[in-house]
């Protein structure tokens, strides 16, 4: 069990002693929690009832233009950027004494724990494999179901996927665990982790249970580095490998033939 204190209650119990908790702030009522935890509500909310691709479909029918379903994921993406940056950044503006630079958007410590996260995506990558020989994850990827007609739909839609990676990162690593640091010290990852790994339903079960894990190891060293960008490479790389792996079997890009 030692290994296990040394990656995640030492962890734990030094993001709590760098921590510069506001006088009186740690357990009494806090608008800065409020105006979070609020907006963390109104994001999500937006994203389920308007923000997706079905949405789209509804309020666009099809026109029979040829990238109309790729128009779909712009329109999913995003309200990706607007729910979880532009709206963030708006709360943050208008919180007395908050500045957007100290939510974890620094490149300061990134390249020196680059080493972390390349060991980390070493470690997801053969689960990542096992799982792409399921029915249930080519299912699933890519969420752009012709993304191997063309070079030109494949890397718009990857294009697309990583804006949203950054927006999500964003999101639940930079903004909910910087706004609720100075009350919650650690224990704001085991809240930011209850909505990050409700956004994964929908998606195969062993997934949304590996959200859970991955929320805490990123939101750790998100709050120790004070850095998103592990976690979006981390994003990037694995989604990538995933639609790659999905596609594999497919009919060549350019034939005019879909994967199902």
């Amino acid at each position: 069990m030692r290994w296990l204190r040394a990656v995640s209650i030492d962890q734990w119990r030094a993001i709590d002693r760098e921590t510069d908790r506001a006088p009186g702030e740690a357990g009494t009522t806090s608008l800065a929690v409020l105006a979070i935890l609020v907006t963390c509500a109104i994001s999500l909310t937006l994203q389920e009832y308007i923000g997706g691709h079905d949405s789209y479909m509804r309020l666009f029918p099809n026109t029979r233009d040829k990238y109309w379903e790729l128009w779909g994921f712009v329109w999913w993406s995003g309200w990706r950027v607007l729910g979880y940056v532009v709206l963030p950044i708006v709360v943050i503006a208008m919180l007395p004494g908050q500045r957007l630079r100290d939510y974890h958007i620094s490149f300061k410590n990134f390249f020196q724990h680059l080493w972390i996260y390349a060991a980390l995506f070493a470690c997801i990558l053969p689960a990542v494999y096992l799982a792409s020989k399921t029915g249930t994850f080519r299912h699933t990827y890519p969420f752009y179901r012709m993304a191997n007609r063309s070079q030109l739909d494949l890397w718009t839609w990857e294009g697309l996927y990583a804006i949203q990676f950054v927006s999500l990162e964003f999101f639940f690593r930079g903004f909910l665990l910087q706004g609720l640091r100075k009350v919650m010290g650690a224990n704001a990852i085991f809240v930011m982790i209850v909505p990050y790994c409700m956004i994964h339903y929908g998606k195969p079960m062993a997934e949304t249970v590996g959200a859970i894990g991955a929320g805490l190891i990123l939101g750790t060293i998100a709050m120790r580095t004070k850095s998103i960008w592990g976690g979006v490479l981390i994003h990037v790389g694995v989604a990538v490998t995933m639609d790659v792996l999905a596609l594999r079997g497919c009919p060549p890009m350019g034939s005019g033939k879909f994967c199902h």
